[in-house]
């Protein structure tokens, strides 16, 4: 069960709360504790006992200390709690609801199935011995969770459009610093790696590496605390032969970078040293499908920070993701739209992007009904780029846009097809015409105008008073 039976709240909420409530009842008994002890000193001693008086004073800097905790404390609930109220009087879009828990997902994962669930209630359910998927009751071939990049930024995105923070996911139990045991035990793996002469002795490290910092988040802060680390785990793939003649090592190291670069802490300093970013496009050429996809991602999870995403996309990623997008195994495609996409949220990078042949690569994946959501949220970035509207122009996208206003049902993507429709009906009278066409026959945007989302509603209001304008701008020309 994902919510209680009695009180409909999530077990994630029943956590957090209980969490809130323990952290309350403590800070409460040392008020407690603090203010008898105040009131016994006062009164011992006397006001000229100034060693007495300086007890005091430290013991209500103390007291001071707790209420403040105290009133963060609950501050920090009561905005939960309007947070949680305004999801609910929201019409949140059914792509970014947990099939389980029917709310808002704040850490997407992919299944082995395709189906997308909130880590928390997909990881109960495999918790308590289930083995197929909740949705399609399909055998899972195996239980690996995959972050759903691309859907936890659109839901990012909508939440910033409605004036909504997201909540932040549930923090991995695992989490904590690396004690010296495990410290150790890292440091002669990666001693392995850089120094052993036999190559089943790297492979054997390399595989162990990757399990670890897969599995126990503590791991990955090490290579934080360590200058060396980074270029020891990375000396088995110097050079291009060792990609030729290993791919399995080369998968098991691009995989350990994808661990890191999930902590926080970790981003701006794998993507800084100099031999990381190379490795990563380098591995999006050749190597295994996993080694691509996982290089991709590993792309995608450092851009985070906006300084690594010009540093990325100066060093030349977009081009390689392109053609991956292209023609990469599908098991590929969601993290090298994901890595895109967010690399295209940096303004320099979406004429580099275009550039390179995004543009008919992408449409052509929408015109294919191949992942259409991942590639219309990366088109409706690129469409406002001036060097984009002549390609999609020539490329035929008007119609292929209509078509999917008319025949979707994931409002995200009506709403991103008139987005970009709206960027070419700004520049291209043809296009202008293409739309006036389709609605004497069809009415496409003006039902849109009426049904569907808020923006999506002023985007199509918006074309259509330009039709309207043009309308009556030919008719006293004619008169």
């Amino acid at each position: 069960m994902a919510k209680s039976e009695s009180t409909g709240v999530s077990d994630a909420e029943v956590l957090d709360k209980g969490n809130g409530n323990h952290k309350a009842r403590e800070l409460k008994k040392e008020l407690q504790r603090l203010t008898m002890e105040i009131i016994e000193k006062e009164d011992e001693d006397d006001d000229s006992n100034e060693c007495g008086n300086g007890v005091i004073l430290g013991t209500i800097d103390k007291t001071i200390q707790a209420l403040t905790a105290l009133k963060e404390l609950k501050l920090k609930r009561k905005k939960k709690s309007l947070t949680s109220s305004k999801f609910d009087e929201l019409n949140v879009p059914d792509e970014f609801r947990c099939p389980i828990s029917s709310q808002i997902m704040k850490d997407p994962v992919i299944l082995s199935t395709g189906q997308t669930y909130d880590r928390p209630f997909i990881q109960k359910w495999l918790k308590e011995g289930n083995r197929t998927c909740p949705q399609t009751q399909q055998v899972l071939s195996h239980i690996e969770l995959t972050p759903n990049h691309l859907v936890r930024e659109l839901i990012a995105q909508w939440c910033k459009d409605h004036g909504i923070e997201l909540p932040p996911p549930l923090q991995d139990i695992n989490e904590g610093l690396i004690n010296d045991a495990d410290r150790n035990h890292l440091k002669t793996l990666l001693e392995k790696l850089s120094m052993s002469s036999t190559l089943s002795e790297q492979k054997e490290a390399a595989k162990e590496i990757r399990a670890l910092t897969r599995r126990l988040p503590s791991f990955r802060s090490f290579f934080g605390e360590s200058s060396n680390a980074l270029k020891q785990l990375l000396t088995p793939l110097r050079t291009a032969k060792s990609f030729e003649d290993n791919p399995d090592l080369q998968e098991d190291l691009i995989t350990t970078i994808l661990n890191l670069s999930i902590h926080d802490n970790n981003k701006k300093l794998i993507a800084e040293y100099p031999a990381v970013i190379p490795l990563l496009i380098e591995s999006l050429k050749c190597g295994t499908t996993e080694t691509r996809t996982n290089a991709a991602a590993a792309l995608f999870t450092l851009s985070a920070l906006d300084e690594n995403k010009l540093l990325i996309g100066e060093l030349g990623a977009l081009k390689p993701l392109i053609n991956l997008l292209e023609v990469g195994h599908e098991s590929t495609l969601k993290d090298v739209a994901s890595a895109i996409f967010n690399l295209c949220k940096k303004r320099e990078n979406r004429g580099i992007a275009v550039r390179e042949g995004a543009i008919k690569v992408i449409l052509l994946k929408i015109k294919e009904r191949v992942h259409v959501s991942e590639m219309l949220a990366i088109l409706a970035l690129l469409s406002t780029h001036h060097t984009a509207i002549d390609e999609l122009e020539d490329l035929d996208s008007v119609g292929c846009l209509l078509s999917i206003i008319r025949e979707s049902t994931c409002e995200p993507d009506r709403e991103n097809s008139i987005v970009i429709l709206h960027d070419i009906c700004g520049y291209s009278r043809f296009a202008l015409k293409e739309v006036r066409d389709d609605e004497k026959e069809n009415g496409t945007l003006s039902k849109l105008s009426e049904n569907g989302t808020s923006r999506a509603k002023r985007k199509a209001n918006s074309i259509l008073d330009r039709l309207r304008s043009s309308r009556r701008s030919n008719y006293t020309h004619t008169a």
